[in-house]
Parts: structure tokens; sequence; C-alpha cells
């Protein structure tokens, strides 16, 4: 995290306020954009397959990605066939939109969508044009309903729900708008979406992040047993939540590598590791599955959801008709 973006998530310094004349730009920018789909002078393309966005008010690291990994199963349990379109940061697909499949690399997908295609197996389409990702899911995969990966500021994407990811630990940082904040939409939006859900934290609509187990990044395999210590690396929203994590598990952490979100990782970032175990999460091991050593270990984690939000995400789907009887 380089020091703009940790200031951030510290009291309002002399960076702030130098960027906040910028953040002002990006205000009216932002709301001028806005009032143009209110008056209908911006339209939103038409879809008559309901699409829901799992997005958030900030930047990166809010555990959305958990989240989708935890919904699109639990649609599927209801009977829909279920795509997901996510913009793809970072991604170098060959053209766009694209089609994830078993032969995609990680460079072509991106890490997140690359991840939950992974582990997910759903049809899932890619690329800055979600109309164009959308047209794809309905008639190639005619799935019932579809679920975006980010997108809340996108208006050119209609939605039928949203759902508001907030992190409990950082909230909204300073309560600026980028680049003097996190944000890129105010905290009143919260009051217009569907459900705002707290990753982490002790409210009602919130999920907590079980862990479960270590995996190796050569071979994803489960490693029943790993080093009592080594060294955390990172290339995410929050790497203090992960190291906290390796902690509670009885890791002693050598040291802390943290590279930028999203960083595409290569060899040459690992050669001050020498021989000790190095612990990442999911979604860099995803990235660094080629090169890996076998004393390289990955923590699963699974968004595990309170009974209250499962029951309000149920009553949710039924108002807008996307369940088969719950």
């Amino acid at each position: 995290m380089n020091y703009i973006e940790s200031s951030w998530y510290k009291k309002k310094s002399l960076m702030t306020w130098l960027l906040a004349p910028l953040s002002g730009l990006f205000f009216i920018l932002s709301s001028f954009r806005k009032l143009l789909f209110r008056l209908g002078i911006a339209k939103s393309f038409k879809a008559d397959i309901p699409i829901i966005v799992v997005g958030n008010i900030g930047i990166g690291g809010n555990g959305k990605t958990p989240f989708v990994l935890w919904l699109v199963p639990h649609l599927e349990s209801m009977g829909l066939k279920v795509g997901v379109i996510s913009r793809g940061y970072g991604a170098k697909a060959p053209a766009y939109p694209y089609e994830l499949s078993s032969a995609s690399s990680v460079k072509e997908a991106g890490d997140e969508p690359f991840l939950i295609y992974n582990r997910l197996q759903c049809p899932l389409v890619i690329g800055a044009d979600r109309e164009a990702s959308y047209k794809i899911l309905k008639e190639k995969y005619k799935v019932d309903v579809i679920v975006s990966d980010d997108g809340m500021q996108h208006y050119k994407m209609p939605r039928a729900i949203e759902f508001c990811i907030i992190d409990s630990k950082r909230r909204f940082g300073n309560g600026f708008l980028i680049p003097a904040g996190p944000l890129r939409e105010l905290p009143s939006r919260i009051n217009s979406v569907d459900l705002a859900i707290e990753n982490g934290g002790d409210s009602l609509f919130s999920y907590q992040l079980a862990t479960s187990g270590f995996y190796s990044v050569k071979n994803k395999e489960f490693a029943e047993n790993t080093p009592n210590e080594g060294i955390a690396v990172s290339a995410i929203g929050s790497p203090k939540r992960f190291e906290k994590s390796l902690e509670a598990l009885g890791k002693k952490l050598i040291e802390c590598k943290h590279f930028r979100d999203h960083h595409a990782y290569t060899e040459q970032d690992f050669i001050e590791t020498e021989s000790n175990a190095v612990f990442m999460t999911e979604k860099d091991a995803v990235k660094c599955q080629q090169f890996a050593k076998n004393n390289w270990y990955y923590l699963k984690v699974d968004a595990t959801p309170t009974k209250e939000l499962i029951e309000q995400i149920n009553q949710l789907l039924k108002q807008k008709g996307i369940t088969h009887g719950i």
C-alpha cells in the first residue's frame, strides 16, 4: 500500500487536505454523471434477467469476493442457473467480453474472476462493457439470474438488488472521496441500497470469514501439517486482517510482505524468502502456482452469514421474484 492509500485509514493528515480539491472535482463529475441517469439523459441498458450487484462504495479490500462465493451456491440451491459478470480488473484477455474456461489463465482473467470461476465453475464473463457480458450469459447460457462482482457505480447496468459490502473494521476510512480518501461515493449512498452487509462485526446483517485450513499453493491439495512460522505475503486491500488470522491460528510471522492490490507476482518477488515457509491468501495463490515451492501455503476462507442475513436475503429475493418458492 503506497503512502496516499495508507493515509486513507488514518486521521486526516496533510496529504488528505492537499488532495481534497481533487476529491471535490471527483464529486462534481460523479454527481453530474449520476444526474444524467436520474434525468433519463443517460440510460441503463434493458435487462429481463435480474442482476444482483455485490459492490461497495470504497476501493477494494471490503470482502466482496467471499460473499460472491457464498451467494452463487445459495442461489443455485434454489434451482436457479447463475452467471457472474465482472470488470476483470488487471486482466489481459485476448479480447472482450471474455468468457472464462478451464483453459483460461489468471493473467487473462484477472485474479478475482479466476478464483471465482475455479471455485464455482459457473458461467463467468469479464469486460468493461457489462451489457455485452450480459448478452453472452443470456443468449449462450440461458441463466436465470446474474451476479455482478462489483459494479455499484456502473449506472449503465440495471440492477434488481444491490448488496453493499462494508468492512466492519475500516468502514469508510477518513470519509473522503478519492483520491483524498478511499470512497467512490459518499456514505449516504448506503441509504439507497437494498441491503448493507458487514464483513465482520456483530451486526445482524453480517458475515464472518471462517478459515477452512491451509492448502498447497503448488498443487491446491489440503495441507494437514504446516510449519509454525513463516513469511506472510499478500497483495490485497486489507493485509492486516489476513495476518491476524494467521497469528490466531498459531503462526509466527517472521516478516510481512505487502504488495499493491491485484499485484502480478513474479519469482523475483520471492528472492528474499529463501527457504522460509510462505503463507498467502487464495487470491494471491492463484497468481503464484506456476513457480510456487513446496512450502508455500494459502489460507482458504469462506463467508459465514448470520441467520438474520440469510433470512433477509431470501426475503429480498422473494420480493423481486428471483426464487422458486423458498
